[in-house]
């Protein structure tokens, strides 16, 4: 910061924010004006001294990333792009929360510039705000990495506002404790500490010192109260910006800097209020804050036209740095004509020329009958890729050697200081990752280096596990972020680990989450050939790859159909001569099995078309023509083949299929002997298929 110095003009800013913030959810009916109202000096502060950004360009490389942890608290931060010049406008307060309004009850991703991410499930943002700094900090290295501090176009840094309900989320605190191992450096955290939630008093939950369980985690913190010593409450904006001022100089730690305000101050009858956090003021307490602030309290979103020119003024030292970092990133481009190639590439999601071939490579390696975990299949089509894409990085939930996350020889994303015996080597743009046993924060992570940076990340985990992420595979899912999750060990075929290890529910949970494809694929071939679609085509959803612990047989059949059949999410993988008497469709490991129980039923004189069914979210995306010559709805009698549950399947089965699922939890058995047990076998699914064709034959004699 530089030749601080708080006016009338700013504090008369600070008040219109205020009031507006109590307009505009006065008149919505509903919304969360408090922290609104007693965070407009904080925030203020940071758009118009602190954050480097550019109200002509927001989507300009060079910006430092603003999240509001708290989204709830959303007109706090759309207030200030107001102020600033982002294109918002008084009748989009007058239309908060409404259902063609802009300005949504939370923060959402792409619907107006400014806005880094979603944000409203408490920690969340919080925990993605360091996949944002991982991500300024490994994009750096990869394409700067010889610059000193401070002088890279690619410097930056990532500012965020956090309530208590933010701090007290666990996905919060695994992500804090990742960043104070990683000494982020260029992480800023404001803990807007009202001591308020909707309960009342935090001290009923929220007992620990927070400072000091952060000085923990490896944090540089420090404390600002508006509540004075004697009781009475100043809004000390000098001492909030001093203390951002000291915390700048420190570079090798990420900082908290908490402050204690009163929520909704100076709100008569409001302030410190729980009824503020979550409900409109009422028409009297919001005409006695206007009356506090000098306002007419019989008008409503006032604007102080004053004020607002001299808020604005911001966009003109945006412009400036703008121009000044556009100077420094011309340079660097001349000096660097390879890193800026690769740079291009990146921000146009465009793949590396010889992305097929080292997917080729892999692939001339397989031969049909070999029997290959998908985990090791997948592992190879990583480090395929990540052989073309120096952008591609990633890692586990302390599981790598298990879901075969690693990118071999690579170096550890770690400070030098927190190398170990395991991972020796250490590199600021190193692309291995470890999480330790954090499954929500590294989802949350890995979208925050998404939005964050150009750069793709991966994470892995048991997909038993999926369920501890669940919360950031939504918000990706909701965001539509390509984020790519690896998750092993998919069936009772796990075996011995037993049934809380054993996915039953997850696929179903998985497929129910919109936006979001799940690829189960058969074999190494199938495999391979879903990395190659979900890069090729590009596509803003995240992806889920469901793995198998245990080998399964590489198909002659899929060596030749895989390539074309997998990026349409269905295909014929086994037909018949004629029109098929019945049809088996099935997914990963039990793909072998619907191969096997057609030759069966083929002994019985019985024709049986085997479709694979590595995506259903890719199937139905495609042309109703192409999806009715798979699934010909003539053909009545199916059987869906899955080790889960049969849910998903109804829409395919219809009236007369028959699913050959697992309806229970599992056994504590060998991977093997479990899918004996419980149905999945050729020879079960050749009896479903007898049973679908028996009642389809009852019908027509009814």
């Amino acid at each position: 910061m530089s030749d601080f110095a708080w006016t009338d003009l700013d504090q008369r800013a600070v008040n219109m924010s205020k009031v507006l913030a109590a307009d505009a959810v006065e008149k919505a009916g509903s919304g969360h004006p408090g922290s609104a109202i007693s965070m407009a000096p904080l925030v203020y502060t940071l758009y118009q001294r602190f954050i480097k950004h550019d109200p002509n360009d927001p989507k300009w490389a060079g910006r430092d990333r603003f999240i509001l942890s708290g989204g709830h608290v959303s007109l706090v931060q759309y207030i200030q792009l107001y102020l600033a010049g982002y294109g918002i406008t008084m009748d989009d307060f007058k239309n908060f929360r409404t259902l063609n309004g802009k300005l949504t009850g939370h923060p959402e991703y792409g619907q107006i510039p400014g806005i880094e991410m979603t944000t409203g499930p408490l920690g969340q943002g919080l925990a993605s705000s360091v996949g944002f700094a991982y991500g300024q900090r490994f994009e750096r290295a990869l394409l700067d990495p010889k610059a000193a501090a401070g002088t890279s176009p690619f410097d930056h840094r990532v500012w965020v506002t956090a309530g208590e309900g933010d701090i007290e989320e666990g996905v919060s605190s695994e992500a804090s404790s990742l960043a104070g191992n990683e000494k982020l450096g260029n992480l800023f955290v404001i803990f807007d500490a009202n001591h308020i939630q909707i309960e009342g008093d935090t001290k009923i939950s929220l007992g620990e010192d927070v400072l000091k369980r952060y000085e923990a985690y490896g944090w540089y913190t420090d404390e600002v109260s508006f509540i004075q010593p004697d009781g009475s409450y100043k809004e000390d904006v000098a001492a909030f910006a001093d203390a951002i001022s000291k915390a700048e100089k420190v570079t090798d730690r990420p900082h908290l800097i908490k402050v204690d305000t009163l929520m909704a101050w100076p709100t008569p009858g409001k302030t410190n209020d729980p009824s503020a956090h979550g409900s409109k003021l009422g028409a009297e307490a919001v005409a006695a804050l206007k009356k506090t602030l000098g306002f007419d309290p019989q008008q409503s979103f006032i604007v102080d036209k004053d004020a607002l020119a001299h808020a604005r003024e911001v966009a003109a030292r945006g412009l400036k740095a703008h121009a000044a970092w556009d100077k420094a990133y011309q340079a660097w481009r001349s000096a660097n004509p390879d890193k800026a190639a690769l740079y291009d590439r990146m921000k146009e999601h465009r793949l590396p020329e010889d992305f097929d071939a080292a997917l080729d490579k892999v692939e001339a390696g397989f031969k049909p009958g070999d029997k290959v975990a998908t985990r090791n299949s997948s592992g190879a089509a990583i480090n395929a890729i990540a052989s073309v894409m120096p952008e591609f990085w990633g890692g586990s939930a302390d599981l790598a050697g298990s879901n075969k996350t690693t990118i071999n020889g690579a170096a550890s994303f770690e400070p030098s200081d927190e190398a170990t015996k395991q991972w020796p080597t250490d590199s600021p743009a190193g692309r291995v990752l470890h999480f330790g046993v954090r499954e929500f924060g590294m989802g949350a992570i890995t979208n925050g280096i998404l939005l964050g940076s150009d750069t793709r990340p991966f994470s892995g985990t048991f997909f038993q596990f999926f369920d501890y992420m669940r919360g950031a595979v939504r918000l990706s899912a909701l965001m539509d972020i390509p984020n790519i999750y690896v998750w092993t060990h998919d069936s009772v075929a796990l075996g011995e680990d037993g049934p809380t290890h054993q996915p039953i529910e997850h696929l179903t949970a998985a497929r129910s989450i919109p936006n979001l494809d799940v690829v189960r694929p058969a074999d190494e071939y199938e495999t391979v050939e879903a990395y190659r679609a979900l890069f090729k085509k590009n596509e803003t959803h995240p992806t889920a790859m469901i793995l198998t612990r245990q080998g399964v047989p590489a198909l002659a059949e899929t060596a030749q159909k895989a390539h074309d059949g997998v990026r349409r999410g269905a295909y014929v993988l086994v037909d018949t001569e004629g029109t098929p008497d019945v049809i088996i469709m099935a997914t990963g490991s039990e793909v072998h099995l619907a191969v096997e129980a057609a030759h069966q039923l083929a002994k019985k004189g019985i024709e049986a078309r085997v479709v694979s069914v590595p995506c259903m979210e890719w199937f139905e995306k495609q042309d109703p023509e192409y999806r009715e010559a798979v699934l010909p709805a003539g053909v009545k009698a199916r059987v869906s083949v899955e080790a889960g549950l049969a849910m998903p399947w109804y829409k395919y089965l219809g009236e007369y299929g028959k699913p050959v699922s697992i309806e229970r939890f599992g056994l504590q058995g060998a991977g093997d002997v479990n899918m004996r047990v419980l149905g999945m076998t050729a020879e079960h699914v050749a009896d479903a298929a007898q049973a679908s064709l028996a009642a389809v034959d009852a019908s027509y004699n009814c």
